[in-house]
C-alpha cells in the first residue's frame, strides 16, 4: 500500500509540472502561428523525415507533424497502457468497489458530450465525424490544476479524477480502434496480429525483460502503421503485455512508468501541443467561432462533461451504488467534474483523425473549439475549487 501511495505522489507531481509545460507549449504555438514566424512554423511542421530499411524494402516517409502524431504519441499511449495495467491489477481500480464510481462517471462523461456534439452537428456528415472529440479528458492539464490547488482538493478526489481520466483514455483507445480506422491492409494487419501473439507468448512464458517487449512492440508499430489502424494502438497493446511482476517480485511496469513519465510530460506531450495547437486567428469571425463544429466541441466539453461526470456520480451515490469520495463536498465534486472538460491533447488527437483529409477549415474549427472549451473548463473548475466549503 505504501508503494502505491508513493507511486501516486510521484505521478501527481510529474503531471502538475507537466501540465504547466504543456500549457506553455500550446501558448507558444498560438503566438508563433499568429506572428511573423508563421511561415517558419508551417515549414517546420512540413519537414520530411525518412527511415529506409533493407535496401528500401521498408520505407517510412512522413512530415514532422505525422511523425509526432504517429510515433511520439505511440510513446504516450504506451505510458497510458502501463498506467491502465497498474491501476487495474494493483491500483485504485483493482477491486469492483473501487472501480464502479469512476467507471460510471467516465462513461457518463463520454456519452453526453458525444450526444451534444452530434445533436448540434446533425445533418453534416463531415462534421459528425468529430463526435468523439469532446468525449476526451486531458489528464496532464486536469491533474496539473488540482495539484496547484494543493489541499483545497482532497486526495480522494485526486484519485477519483485520475481513475476517471484513465478509464476515459481506455474508452478513447477503443473509439480510435473502431471508428477511426481506414483502408485496412489485411497482410499488414496479419503481421500486427502475429506480433501481438508473440507478445502474449512472451507474457505466458513469464519473460519480464521490458526491452524484449519494446523491440517486438516497435515491429508491431510498423505493421499497425501500414495496416490502416492508427499506430498508437501498438503502444497500448505492448504495455498491456508486459508482466506486472517478475520472479523477484519487482515490477517492470512500475519501473517503466516512472522512467517514462518525465519524458512524456516534458518532451512528448509539449512537442505534440506545439505541433498541433498552432492556429492562425486571421480572418476568424464570430460566424466561425459560433459555427456548429466549435460550438459542439465547446458545449460538449463544458456542459456534456460537467453534467455527464457530475450527474452520473451523484446518481450513483444517491442510489447507494457507490460511496462519496472521502472528505469531498458536492461543490468539490462539481469542480473536478468541470475539470474533466479539459480535453486538449486527446481531443486534438481524435479531431486530427476525424477530420483527416477534409477541408482545412475543419482543422481550424477543431483547434478553436478545443482550446476555447478547455480554457473555459479549466478556469471554471478552478474557481469552483477555490471557493470555501
Amino acid at each position: 500500500m505504501k508503494q502505491i501511495t508513493q507511486a501516486f505522489t510521484r505521478f501527481f507531481a510529474a503531471e502538475s509540472a507537466g501540465g504547466i509545460v504543456l500549457a506553455i507549449a500550446a501558448l507558444a504555438a498560438l503566438i508563433v502561428s499568429n506572428s511573423s514566424l508563421a511561415d517558419w512554423y508551417q515549414g517546420w511542421l512540413s519537414l520530411r523525415g525518412e527511415v529506409r530499411v533493407a535496401n528500401d524494402s521498408l520505407v517510412l516517409a512522413k512530415p514532422l507533424i505525422l511523425w509526432v502524431n504517429d510515433l511520439w504519441m505511440a510513446i504516450f499511449f504506451f505510458l497510458v497502457g502501463l498506467e491502465i495495467k497498474r491501476e487495474f491489477v494493483e491500483g485504485e481500480l483493482s477491486g469492483p468497489g473501487q472501480l464502479v464510481l469512476p467507471a460510471a462517471a467516465a462513461l457518463g462523461g463520454m456519452a453526453l458530450p458525444a450526444l451534444i456534439y452530434a445533436g448540434i452537428n446533425w445533418g453534416d456528415a463531415n462534421a459528425l465525424r468529430g463526435w468523439a472529440i469532446p468525449a476526451a479528458t486531458d489528464i496532464a492539464f486536469a491533474l496539473g490544476i488540482v495539484m496547484l490547488l494543493g489541499s483545497r482538493v482532497p486526495l480522494s478526489l485526486k484519485v477519483f479524477l485520475t481513475a476517471v481520466a484513465i478509464i476515459d483514455d481506455l474508452g478513447a483507445i477503443v473509439v480510435i480502434a473502431i471508428f477511426y480506422t481506414q483502408n485496412l491492409s489485411i497482410p499488414m494487419l496479419g503481421g500486427a496480429v502475429a506480433a501481438g501473439l508473440l507478445l502474449w507468448l512472451l507474457n505466458r512464458r513469464g519473460i519480464a525483460r521490458a526491452d524484449v517487449y519494446i523491440v517486438v512492440g516497435l515491429i508491431m508499430w510498423v505493421f499497425v502503421l501500414k495496416s490502416g489502424v492508427h499506430a498508437t494502438l501498438a503502444g497500448v497493446i505492448t504495455a498491456l503485455a508486459i508482466p506486472m511482476r517478475n520472479a523477484n517480485g519487482d515490477s517492470p511496469v512500475v519501473s517503466l512508468e516512472h522512467g517514462l513519465h518525465p519524458w512524456v510530460a516534458f518532451v512528448v506531450l509539449p512537442l505534440f501541443a506545439f505541433s498541433n495547437a498552432g492556429v492562425s486567428l486571421q480572418g476568424v469571425t464570430t460566424d466561425i467561432l459560433f459555427s456548429p463544429v466549435p460550438l459542439g466541441i465547446v458545449m460538449g466539453l463544458l456542459v456534456g462533461k460537467a453534467v455527464g461526470v457530475f450527474g452520473t456520480t451523484m446518481l450513483m451515490i444517491k442510489m447507494g451504488w457507490a460511496q462519496t469520495p472521502s472528505a469531498a463536498s458536492t461543490r468539490q465534486i462539481l469542480g473536478v467534474s468541470v475539470l474533466c472538460g479539459i480535453g486538449f491533447t486527446m481531443s486534438l488527437f481524435i479531431g486530427g483523425l476525424a477530420f483527416n483529409g477534409l477541408d482545412p477549415v475543419f482543422t481550424t474549427q477543431l483547434k478553436i473549439g478545443v482550446l476555447s472549451g478547455s480554457i473555459i473548463c479549466g478556469l471554471l473548475g478552478t474557481l469552483l475549487l477555490l471557493q470555501k466549503r
